[in-house]
């Protein structure tokens, strides 16, 4: 890698606006914002709306989509041609 043309790769907080859960990792994002870390020792935090804690996928927690009603309004529209 050469000298001086890469950001600072350093440890970072993510924390997840939806949850409230952080976790303690390297990035080179940076913030204004600093947080105490269960170490003891100062972090940047960057707030992040959805992570791994929050995201369906990740949780089980899928939405219900009304597929009953998407597929009567389509039966009523074209019907049993």
């Amino acid at each position: 890698m050469k000298p001086g043309i890469h950001p600072a790769y350093g440890p970072v907080v993510f924390r997840d606006s939806a949850s409230g859960v952080a976790f303690l990792t390297r990035s080179t994002m940076t913030s204004e914002k600093t947080v105490v870390w269960e170490d003891g020792n100062t972090y940047p935090v960057v707030d992040v709306e959805i992570s791994s804690a929050s995201h369906p996928f990740y949780t089980g927690n899928a939405r219900v989509v009304d597929t009953a009603g998407r597929v009567e309004r389509f039966e009523r529209r074209y019907g049993a041609r």
